[in-house]
């Protein structure tokens, strides 16, 4: 595989990444590097371990993967977006309600895997093409590294604004992402 290639598939990849990466941004009161660390290494990990793992597994679990990617990544996101709209629509006086913190245990775990569920098909495809695994998967997380971090920075300049509307918003964009998961893989598109 090309560099070309391989660095589309990163910044496609990443993209979801960069995206919640926003919305955990703008549910965090006041950012700080450890925040911002915590994201973007987990998301650059979990999208560099995934494709490996793809990779090994290859063709003994590829038709399981490909028919079920698509409705974990949906339903992870859907609950942690849900779960963030909620927390937005609960009574000012659950001042604590309010300060979740997306980067630290569960929900960090969670929403590295979701973002990182189309990576695993993507070292499932490599493994069908006989492709090399370690140069891609360390471009693909390296990239989701950086745009995670760029992601959660935009997040916290736009959410110490506009708190309450803000956590509203990046909940409907989890959800958001979710559905678009499930829609393209169920038309067919990946």
């Amino acid at each position: 595989m090309n560099w070309l290639s391989t660095g589309g598939i990163a910044f496609g990849l990443a993209m979801d990444a960069f995206a919640v990466a926003i919305a955990a941004g703008l549910t965090i009161e006041r950012l700080t590097g450890r925040h911002v660390f915590r994201i973007a290494f987990h998301f650059g990990l979990f999208q560099f371990m995934m494709p490996i793992i793809g990779w090994f597994c290859g063709r003994s679990v590829a038709q399981y993967v490909r028919a079920y990617d698509h409705w974990a990544a949906f339903g992870l996101l859907g609950l942690i977006g849900g779960k963030m709209l909620w927390d937005a629509m609960q009574n000012d006086q659950d001042e604590n309600a309010l300060k979740k913190d997306p980067s630290r245990s569960w929900s960090l775990v969670m929403l590295s895997v979701a973002t990182s569920i189309d990576a695993l098909a993507v070292g499932i495809s490599l493994a069908f093409l006989d492709e090399s695994i370690w140069i891609p998967s360390i471009i693909i997380g390296l990239v989701a590294a950086g745009m995670s971090f760029i992601g959660i920075c935009l997040g916290s300049r736009l959410g110490n604004r506009t708190r309450r509307w803000a956590e509203s918003f990046g909940g409907l964009v989890l959800i958001g992402i979710g559905i678009r998961i499930l829609v393209v893989h169920l038309s067919g598109g990946a």
